[in-house]
């Protein structure tokens, strides 16, 4: 009778033990100034068919990217000309392997410019658009 006591006890205290365990106490903050998430901000990409470009204006921010969609074409088949390189940057898409990525315009800096694309494939007009690009 004395060992069932004994485990019965011993079972009761393992459970508060462990219930505690799970009770929440107010986690300590840092007073550090540099709260900011890990990573800084993080400016979202602007998803674009390219199908849709020509004739278009596309509003970025600075440090954004336009992410060209190219469907049905090879990602990689695509080149740009910027008229003004100090405001956007064409970025070539890649194709092969084991990862594909979409060519795309970067944001440099304030200011506007024009965005020329051919692609090497043919069969489609070169695209025009413009790049306005803001703080």
């Amino acid at each position: 009778m004395r060992i069932s006591k004994f485990i019965a006890v011993a079972g009761i205290v393992a459970v508060v033990v462990g219930l505690s365990a799970c009770s929440s106490t107010p986690a300590e903050t840092s007073s550090s100034s540099s709260d900011a998430p890990i990573g800084g901000d993080v400016i979202t990409p602007l998803t674009m068919e390219a199908d849709d470009l020509q004739g278009e204006i596309v509003d970025l921010v600075v440090g954004q990217v336009l992410n060209i969609n190219t469907g049905d074409l090879a990602t990689d088949s695509y080149t740009g000309e910027v008229a003004d390189t100090s405001v956007a940057s064409f970025v070539k898409g890649t194709s092969g392997g084991s990862a594909e990525t979409n060519p795309g315009v970067e944001a440099l800096a304030v200011g506007e410019t024009e965005v020329t694309l051919t692609n090497a494939d043919g069969g489609i007009q070169p695209l025009t658009f413009t790049v306005v690009v803001a703080e």
